[in-house]
């Protein structure tokens, strides 16, 4: 390829400066490019972050913030070189607005994994890319890509032309519907050596490093960091991963939509895949802590499949309700499916029929109690005569490979419903380390499904130049 259809990017316009944002902005500053930037949500917390931290690095000079988007493209200007734009904005009305008025680019905006929210935070240098869009433009834009990119053990970057149109946007998507995927099954994993085989900390920690040194999991990233936070103390001594509440909330807050995305996928795609979609619905009943506190208080064992359907089904309308703001009347919906329609089951319409009548519009708005049905003695009594033999059957038909996807999903989905300690205490400590998304504590109440308040330092940071924060090798 010519030098002509090569351009050397000098220059880079930001738009959009939170967790990703701001550290690929440090990044390529650090690899030499003058960076401009600008937020569109006008986030002075994440402004005052990225200059706080830019002072701390190599290239800080290279970072420079513009009050708008007319003067960011004003700035970045150069004779012998296009404009290159990266949007790293959320989905929702701000990033739509931003993408409406920004201009119309022939390549593809990228997702970014690995990109810490501070300095301080940063475990790697370096970035996985997937860009989708038109070939020839992404030809010119693939060199500067690689500059940061991170490289697999033979040194080749990791990032490529992925396909035409928004491509790479899906593949990053389904990326992270497998990290899910992958962080559940490790969460689980732990969770039985801690809590079942009660190993200590320091040998879970021990028998993720042999994992990681061996196949079949050599050189693996989960279980690379959980050795290190199965190990991490705070300052008194006491290991941090004890008093992290079992509690992720990215999806519940709307904060992360690709696990969402690609379970949508696998159903609008008629691509079984219930590993992925079992390990999202984990992360979205490990969001509420406060109201499996409440089951698990009303509730010490199990359901029968079809009253825990129809109280999945009530749930899903619940959320649309909420969502819409319909104020649904539940008690009629239960009437109307006491004759006609296939779904009909006397006993168990009457059960929450009777759980929702219990509490007066008075005590409570219309519907509202259909959050906790679960919690409910009169339910939670019903549960509790059936759980043994389910769990019997589960067994049983286990032993004889009989195939049971239905049976053993209701039996996991009413365990952790009323658990007080999910994996998800793993996973979240997981989370933290690579993503800085915080957590909160057990010590503390649980609170609604929203983002913690905490984060640790769980491994010093390196800079691309192999230097600690504090000049240190």
């Amino acid at each position: 390829m010519g030098q002509e259809n090569r351009p050397e990017f000098k220059k880079l316009g930001v738009i959009g400066v939170g967790s990703m944002g701001g550290m690929m902005s440090l990044l390529y500053a650090e690899h030499g490019v003058e960076v401009h930037y600008c937020d569109p949500r006008m986030s002075e917390e994440n402004v005052k972050q990225l200059q706080e931290h830019a002072e701390s690095i190599h290239g800080s000079n290279r970072i420079e913030r513009q009050k708008d988007y007319k003067e960011l493209c004003e700035n970045i200007l150069s004779p012998d070189s296009p404009k290159l734009f990266v949007f790293s904005i959320p989905h929702g009305p701000v990033g739509n607005k931003t993408v409406e008025k920004g201009p119309r680019p022939r390549w593809y905006p990228l997702y970014w994994l690995r990109c810490k929210r501070r300095v301080p935070k940063r475990q790697t240098r370096s970035l996985y890319v997937p860009p989708g869009g038109d070939a020839e433009t992404l030809k010119k834009i693939i060199p500067f890509l690689e500059r940061v990119a991170a490289k697999d053990k033979e040194r080749r970057p990791c990032t490529t032309c992925i396909g035409p149109g928004g491509s790479g946007h899906y593949v990053k998507m389904v990326h992270n519907g497998i990290k899910q995927g992958m962080m559940s099954a490790i969460a689980k994993v732990w969770f039985i050596m801690n809590r079942c085989l009660k190993m200590a900390y320091e040998a879970i920690a021990d028998t993720f490093q042999s994992w990681n040194e061996s196949d079949p999991l050599r050189d693996n990233f989960l279980a690379a960091i959980g050795a290190d936070i199965n190990r991490t103390k705070d300052q008194e001594g006491h290991f941090v991963l004890a008093n992290v509440l079992d509690k992720v909330v990215q999806d519940v807050g709307n904060s992360e939509g690709t696990g969402v995305w690609t379970c949508d996928e696998t159903v609008r795609l008629r691509v079984p895949s219930s590993t992925i979609f079992s390990a999202h619905l984990l992360r979205l009943d490990s969001a509420d802590a406060a109201k499996r506190e409440r089951v698990n208080r009303a509730f010490k064992g199990g359901a029968t499949q079809l009253t825990t359907i129809k109280l999945e089904g009530l749930g899903i309308i619940k959320a649309m309700d909420r969502e819409q703001d319909w104020n649904l009347d539940y008690r009629a919906i239960l009437q109307i499916w006491q004759g006609g329609c296939i779904i009909q089951s006397d006993y168990i319409s009457d059960l929450l029929d009777r759980v929702l009548s219990s509490r007066s519009d008075t005590q409570s708005p219309k519907g509202i109690a259909v959050d906790d049905l679960l919690s409910q003695d009169d339910v939670a009594a019903e549960w509790g005569t059936c759980f043994p033999s389910l769990k019997n059957v589960v067994l049983k038909s286990l032993a004889v490979d009989a195939y049971i996807p239905y049976l053993s999903a209701t039996l996991e989905y009413i365990t952790y419903s009323g658990s007080t300690e999910l994996p998800t205490q793993f996973m979240e400590a997981e989370l933290d380390y690579f993503g800085a998304h915080s957590f909160d504590l057990k010590s503390e109440w649980p609170g609604k499904p929203l983002k913690g308040s905490h984060h640790y330092e769980w491994k010093p940071p390196k800079g691309i130049f192999g230097e600690k924060l504090d000049g240190t090798k």
